[in-house]
């Protein structure tokens, strides 16, 4: 199935809007707000985790995959809200953690109790010390021991968060079932979280080289496990994206490529690690624009050629406020996020919007640790302080790379708590919701949110968009993304000037703006003139 007109907005519940008064969104608070979805024009909602959960991870650790956590609602309300989705035109799109369990989780529960059948479940190994040098990605060891069975259990996230063993068929086909179930229940698509993590070496190994990642990222058999999960699911026809961690351009062509018989998409991160100190995410520079533009560069290009499908994006519920990160969100906070959104949603691929940055949302600002909710960013804390950081040193750096961040609730209107709720919220509204909120932007004609509206519909409209070839221009500026889009004599030039200062570039040729984040366009049939981070959509004359 062709994905290439389609836009996909993803919630996080959690944050998304309170319908009975806790202070936790919910799914009935989603429902009350799909008609500004519809309006918006998305066609699938990504929901993250809203499965029984401790909520150690806010989700990411689910305790059952087939039953909704009372905190967000019944199943009654997920049918619901499938239903009157489906009513206006959009599918549901459900995230899938596979790679690890909750320890609450029953298998692990009967794995820790010594039941041999379900030990099997998770990679369990025996012995006195650690069974190898590997790091979490929450930091500490990927190991945690259990005295009354005297064994390690692998964990690459949370150590309340235990990774499954793939190898054993019986978890695949728990797995399988657990898909079927929720297609049964009307869902149109799935997000599979780091889904190439799955697969681990039968012998695991100390890593002399970095922190054990090189032996289980795009792992040995991860290929061959999606196509069975895809097929034997049934899920082929329906909209899949896997996100990738630290992958390869290689890899992503197979798990996307036609005819492979995997996913539909994959989200990479790698254009978000170009302001990471040699890639340390803790460790802050300011971005490495020309490195952004190389990659996005490459990676289109190469799935082209090789007729992969990118899952296009700069937000998500693990990455700060793109608006804060690589534009400006003080002076120039609309035009920026207006100019970023032109970046990403005109390449090839689907794009994805997160909850809020279609109103240009900006990071939380939170000047103190206890603000902070999310496991990761209290443990780095932690470390950063064991490391030699002040407090206020460590607090910077939180402030640009924490996932909450991305987590504020979101900003409905200028009413107490943003609109969000009339409870306690969770987590601290962004102190600028007031000024940026759904209410206010709906009422501005020339809003973040319309011009998002407007960059949706042209994808729609204009097939160059959806199918066409894709061309990168001006390759020796740095500061200026620039690309060309062609299908069938029709073509589509875009141009977003990353930075606050003015660039001017040579173009000749018909051109009419189609859209753009000023009112005018500076082009003199020789020269056009790029204003502080401003985007300019052109279309040839002769085509329209």
């Amino acid at each position: 199935m062709d994905f290439s007109n389609k836009v996909v907005y993803e919630i996080y519940p959690k944050s998304f809007q309170d319908s009975n008064h806790d202070g936790v969104g919910d799914l009935r608070g989603v429902i009350q707000r799909l008609d500004y979805l519809a309006e918006l024009g998305v066609d699938y909602l990504w929901l993250t985790p809203f499965f029984v959960s401790p909520q150690r991870d806010n989700g990411y650790d689910v305790a059952d995959y087939c039953r909704v956590d009372p905190r967000f609602g019944t199943m009654a309300d997920l049918e619901e809200l499938v239903e009157q989705a489906g009513r206006r035109g959009m599918g549901l799109m459900l995230d899938m953690v596979f790679n690890h369990t909750s320890t609450q989780h029953r298998w692990f529960q009967k794995a820790r109790a010594g039941d041999p059948v379900y030990q099997d479940y998770y990679i369990f190994r025996s012995g006195e010390k650690l069974p190898t040098n590997w790091v979490s990605k929450f930091g500490g060891p990927a190991w945690k021991y259990v005295p009354e069975l005297g064994k390690w259990y692998l964990h690459l996230f949370d150590e309340t968060q235990a990774d499954l063993n793939w190898n054993n068929p019986r978890v695949r086909e728990e797995l399988k079932n657990v898909l079927r179930f929720w297609k049964g229940k009307g869902i149109q698509g799935f997000r599979f979280d780091v889904v190439n993590l799955i697969s681990k070496p039968d012998v695991l190994e100390d890593d002399q080289e970095g922190d054990g990642r090189r032996f289980y990222t795009d792992g040995p058999h991860v290929h061959e496990f999606l196509q069975e999960l895809v097929r034997d699911a049934g899920i082929g026809d329906m909209i899949t994206v896997g996100e990738m961690s630290s992958t390869s351009l290689e890899n992503c062509l197979q798990y996307s490529g036609a005819g492979t018989g995997e996913l539909s998409m994959c989200f990479n991160f790698h254009h978000l690690k170009v302001d990471y100190r040699d890639g340390d995410k803790w460790s802050l520079m300011p971005p490495d624009r020309a490195a952004l533009l190389r990659l996005f560069d490459t990676w289109q290009i190469k799935m082209q050629e090789g007729n992969g499908w990118n899952a296009v994006f700069w937000c998500n519920h693990d990455q700060p406020r793109v608006v804060s990160r690589l534009g400006d969100d003080s002076v120039y906070r609309e035009v920026s996020a207006k100019m970023l959104a032109t970046c990403i949603h005109l390449l090839r691929g689907t794009p994805y919007i997160y909850q809020g940055e279609e109103l240009g949302m900006t990071n939380a600002g939170f000047t103190s640790i206890d603000q902070y909710r999310d496991v990761e960013s209290r443990n780095y804390y932690q470390i950063l302080l064991d490391a030699g950081k002040t407090p206020a040193e460590a607090l910077d750096i939180l402030a640009a790379r924490s996932r909450d961040n991305a987590r504020t609730p979101m900003q409905w209107d200028a009413g107490e708590n943003a609109g969000f709720t009339d409870g306690e919220p969770w987590i601290p509204v962004q102190s600028n919701y007031r000024e940026i909120n759904a209410e206010a932007a709906l009422r501005q004609p020339d809003s973040v949110f319309h011009y998002y509206q407007a960059l949706i519909r042209l994808r729609k409209e204009l097939p160059v968009i959806q199918e066409g070839d894709i061309s990168f221009l001006y390759p020796d500026q740095s500061d200026v993304f620039a690309y060309r889009r062609t299908l069938d004599g029709e073509e589509v030039l875009v141009f977003c000037n990353l930075l606050s200062k003015e660039r001017s570039l040579p173009l000749t040729g018909c051109y009419e703006k189609r859209l753009g984040n000023y009112p005018d366009i500076q082009w003199d049939g020789q020269t056009v003139t790029l204003r502080p981070y401003e985007a300019v959509v052109l279309t040839a004359v002769s085509n329209l």
